[in-house]
């Protein structure tokens, strides 16, 4: 009997302790589910891949100057040569080099003797010539009613007749000698031909100039408007033609004219501006450009003849014309292509047709409309519909943030 009851009392305390163990088992695991459970709940919800910010800007429509640059030469309006045209003794120099003169100011004097006398010669041989004139006019008129009474031979009549004419005509000779005789004493004193400012002299007082010695005496240019020469490829020529634009050519229904501006010594832009007023029909073979000019202001002398200079030329406006910067096309050997931004902040590589350049810009022929927005800044991360996080100088676009807030 007390075997019994030993082994009975052995079973009943293992039995306990086992019940123990599992109940604190069981409080393990609800502690450990609780504070995985709170680790969990405390733990920040894992954010999403964010979409990739890029810088847009509306496309607009604009009026856009087409310019053309050149390298151009300036020339002055007049350059004329004041030559010697007698020969004699340089006497006298009547100007300050460098200085503006007058149109008709006496610049040099050459030595007058010689053609001085030789009008004093003249002027006596047509008083000579008119005494013989009218000696032998009164000789006609004493022989022709002797004539006409058969008193005098056709003869006699003949000769006189001929004498009085060939007298005449002494005349009118001897006047066109005393006219060349004035007008070469008159060569001896050496005007301007133009107004202008004077070069220094070629010659010193006391040379002899003239067809047979130094003829050129100085040079005068009239510089207070100047010309404007360079050149433009037959490429030119055929875009402003299909834009039906003739240079040197006025044009009615033209709201603009084609006008240059050239650069200074210091590169600066100079203030005034000139219009082309020529271009050349052909095309030089040996360079494959033409010439054109234009005429400018230069009333402070700011441009000096002969120097060179950078010419802008406006070749064209584009009216109501789009506009991108260059920076934000792509240039593949397929063309040109661009990131545009749809109202659902999706992005769409688009193929374009690009125009002239001007400012760092290239006007858009086809592939933009008004309105669209396009990436210009950070499209070298994009592909073809991946959603972007657009900016507009610093300013998120509404559209974005609505897909946003839908999301969330």
């Amino acid at each position: 009997m007390k075997r019994v009851s030993l082994s009975s009392g052995l079973s009943h305390t293992a039995l306990c302790i086992l019940r123990r163990k599992r109940v604190w088992i069981f409080i393990l695991i609800i502690l450990a589910a609780a504070i995985a459970a709170l680790i969990i709940f405390r733990r920040p919800a894992a954010e999403g891949v964010p979409l990739p910010t890029v810088i847009v800007e509306p496309v607009e429509v604009e009026d856009v100057n087409i310019y053309g640059e050149f390298v151009g030469r300036i020339r002055a309006q007049q350059f004329v040569e004041v030559r010697a045209r007698v020969e004699g003794y340089l006497e006298s120099m009547l100007f300050a080099e460098g200085t503006y003169i007058n149109k008709g100011q006496t610049l040099f004097v050459i030595d007058p003797r010689v053609y001085r006398a030789n009008v004093e010669k003249a002027k006596a041989q047509l008083n000579k010539a008119r005494a013989v004139a009218q000696k032998a006019e009164r000789d006609l008129e004493r022989i022709r009613p002797l004539y006409e009474q058969n008193a005098a031979s056709q003869l006699d009549y003949d000769n006189a007749r001929a004498a009085a004419e060939t007298a005449k005509a002494d005349v009118v000779v001897a006047e066109a000698e005393l006219t060349q005789a004035e007008l070469t004493l008159g060569y001896t004193s050496v005007q301007s031909p133009i107004s202008g400012y004077i070069s220094e002299r070629s010659a010193d007082i006391g040379t002899l100039v003239g067809p047979g010695g130094k003829s050129l005496l100085a040079t005068v240019v009239k510089s207070d408007t100047v010309r404007v020469d360079f050149s433009m490829t037959s490429l030119d020529y055929l875009k402003s033609k299909s834009r039906n634009v003739s240079f040197g050519q006025n044009d009615s229904l033209r709201s603009w004219d084609p006008y240059v501006t050239v650069t200074l010594a210091d590169g600066s832009e100079y203030p005034h501006r000139g219009l082309v007023d020529f271009a050349d029909p052909q095309v030089d073979p040996k360079t494959g450009t033409f010439s054109v000019r234009a005429e400018m202001p230069n009333p402070e002398r700011a441009l000096l003849p002969g120097q060179f200079t950078k010419v802008k030329l406006l070749m064209d406006i584009r009216e109501d014309a789009i506009a991108v910067p260059s920076k934000a096309i792509e240039i593949e050997k397929g063309g040109a292509y661009i990131y545009v931004v749809r109202p659902d902040s999706v992005v769409e590589r688009r193929f374009i047709e690009t125009g002239p350049e001007f400012d760092n810009n290239f006007v858009v022929e086809r592939g933009l409309a008004p309105g669209e927005y396009i990436v210009t800044e950070g499209y070298h991360k994009l592909k073809h519909g991946m959603k972007v996080a657009p900016t507009v100088v610093g300013t998120q676009l509404d559209a974005v943030s609505e897909s946003e807030t839908s999301e969330s």
